[in-house]
């Protein structure tokens, strides 16, 4: 039987497509906000980071009413980094809007999420937003999208798409092309030609047959009145408050448990209720212990739910407790117990990492690529603690004897004048050139396939390199034999070789040794990374030296010392920029570079065996 007042959607497209700020503009065009000042840009976009980097990080559902029909949507991360959280999110719906950007047309997350919808048979809404652009190329867009479809073995059906024309800004949609002109005059323009289309196109749930519980946890939340949260879609049966019902775990372990508090939503506010039944989108309280992938179901007669599975992760980091000189002086949580229980905890939330917990001090976390496990560290740090991170490396797998690495996809998109540069880098860490397009705008698109350690490192050089105008994207694409050596940071480090604070003296005549990554007055120890050599070896220097006082004045005695503004990294580039004998000491309120073995008198040793 179907449920004609649901529908449930979500929103995939590639990073910066505009599906948060399409979401802003179906909220408030559903009335979700009558009041001016809960009308901030970004609204499903609650995490401090989201908001700082412009990205969706977690994925997070809300719902909003037209002509009587409730519908549940779902905001999903656009960087492929995030994949974990589209695939999960994927099963909690029966239709998915594929955002697409007028301009730059359908991009490696593109691909990566469309072929997740389409492997799930859910029929697909096309939107191709930002057509106020200069650049947008409208029907060359479709086009593209229309091959991509085609090369992912889309059905004839799936191929039958609707497809509507928005300025998610701006909150339009149009269903034909030749609106197009008078749409960006219209002032009443709205999107209401989107809600009919989700009406007619997404099928309404249907519960599979029979009375049975079946409910599909796709995340977990916690409320500091009602605890833990579990989020999921009731794919059969009815759930009322007070009911006791059975937690299937992933080792079909089973226990039973009450529903103490059941709820529904409503724009960003859950709305309690008694009672939901199949299709219905809620939250269960009362079930400790849940993690994603479980299934609540009929305590008298069980039947799990298939677990939700992911793409196996590419990258590990080494996360250890800080051992430098000024651990504890900044952070609330230092001990090797404080990580391991973070983790754990992160662990419950984010299906697309692992963690092995055979170390005491230190613990490896595997993830899909650099920004999502810096993403995890940044939260950390925030959070009060204080630790210390290897040099991500890539996972190996060996099949039939033979040493395979994961590779990427890698679309690259800069002006013309860059392309030689950007294709000498992308060679030198084994990177083949796939194709190449020149849209006729000044700028030219570049796809590479690549092994995923080429990357490590890469983002940093290549935003020098193309002056900041040049986008990268990449793509988990399997795995191959090994690649051969790839050659690493070419240039050694500038270690302090004792512990003070900066002078402007000595910084002053180390700056032609090569860049500075400190500023004078910061506080130094030994072993501590201050800059970055111009030559190939690493050089221990004295950053705290003083100017030697004198009675014999000098014409340019008093000449003052101007130094170069120095490089201070963000988190992601100390990240790329460390080698296999350095770590990032991070805490809440400092990125330092250091040599894992601090002595300078010890380090040569070490190197040599």
């Amino acid at each position: 039987m179907k449920r004609e007042d649901i529908r449930n959607i979500a929103i995939i497209a590639h990073v910066d497509h505009g599906k948060t700020t399409l979401l802003d503009g179906m909220l408030k065009q559903a009335g979700i906000f009558r009041t001016p000042e809960k009308m901030q840009e970004r609204i499903m976009d609650s995490i401090d980071l989201e908001r700082e980097r412009g990205i969706t990080i977690m994925a997070k559902n809300t719902a909003v009413e037209y002509k009587g029909v409730k519908i549940n949507i779902v905001d999903t991360p656009g960087h492929a980094d995030f994949g974990g959280e589209v695939e999960r999110t994927l099963k909690m719906v029966d239709g998915v809007l594929l955002l697409v950007d007028a301009s730059e047309g359908p991009l490696p997350q593109t691909r990566f999420v469309l072929k997740k919808a389409l492997e799930l048979e859910l029929p697909p809404i096309l939107v191709i937003n930002k057509i106020d652009r200069a650049d947008a190329r409208i029907q060359e867009v479709m086009n593209e999208v229309y091959d991509l479809f085609i090369d992912l073995d889309a059905t004839e059906e799936q191929l039958e798409f609707p497809v509507l024309y928005t300025n998610a800004k701006k909150g339009t949609a149009k269903t034909d092309m030749s609106d197009l002109s008078r749409a960006a005059r219209d002032e009443t323009a709205d999107l209401q030609p989107l809600f009919e289309t989700i009406l007619k196109t997404i099928p309404a749930p249907e519960d599979n047959g029979n009375d049975i519980l079946q409910l599909l946890v796709t995340n977990i939340n916690y409320d500091d009145y009602v605890g833990r949260l579990a989020i999921g879609r009731i794919f059969s049966g009815t759930v009322k408050v007070g009911d006791t019902v059975a937690m299937v775990k992933g080792d079909d372990e089973t226990t039973k448990t009450k529903v103490t508090s059941l709820y529904t939503f409503r724009g960003l506010e859950r709305i309690a209720a008694k009672e939901a039944r199949a299709g219905d989108i809620v939250a269960l309280s009362g079930i400790e212990g849940i993690t994603i992938g479980d299934t609540i179901t009929s305590a008298e007669t069980p039947m799990p739910l298939p677990r939700i599975t992911v793409d196996e992760p590419t990258i590990s980091i080494v996360f250890q407790v800080n051992t430098s000189p000024f651990a504890g002086k900044e952070g609330d949580y230092v001990t090797s117990r404080n990580l391991r229980d973070r983790l754990e905890k992160e662990l419950l939330y984010n299906v697309a990492i692992r963690v092995d917990f055979s170390g005491t001090d230190s613990f490896t976390v595997m993830g899909r690529g650099e920004l999502q496990l810096a993403i995890i560290i940044e939260m950390m740090r925030r959070e009060g603690y204080e630790l210390a991170v290897s040099m991500p490396e890539t996972i190996t797998k060996t099949i039939k004897g033979v040493v395979h690495e994961p590779m990427e996809i890698l679309v690259i998109d800069v002006p013309e004048e860059y392309v030689g540069v950007v294709t000498q880098k992308v060679g030198m860490r084994r990177g083949k050139m796939q194709k190449m397009m020149n849209n006729g705008y000044g700028r030219v698109r570049l796809e590479f396939r690549i092994p995923s350690r080429g990357l490590i490192g890469f983002r940093s050089q290549f935003l020098t390199d193309t002056r900041g105008t040049g986008l990268l994207n990449h793509l988990f694409d399997g795995y191959e034999p090994w690649q051969g050596m790839i050659t690493k940071r070419q240039t050694g480090a500038l270690v302090s070789d004792r512990a003070g604070k900066s002078t402007i003296y000595a910084l002053f005549h180390l700056q032609p040794r090569g860049a500075l990554l400190i500023k004078e007055n910061t506080s130094v120890y030994e072993g501590m990374i201050i800059g970055e050599n111009s030559r190939d070896n690493d050089l221990d220097v004295n950053v705290i030296k003083e100017k030697k006082l004198t009675n014999i004045r000098a014409a340019n005695a008093d000449e003052a010392l101007q130094l170069i503004p120095p490089h201070i990294m963000s988190l992601e580039q100390a990240i790329e920029f460390i080698k296999e004998d350095e770590l990032v000491e991070v805490t809440p309120q400092s990125i330092r570079l250091r040599k894992k073995v601090l002595e300078a008198n010890k380090r040569p040793k070490i190197r040599k065996e």
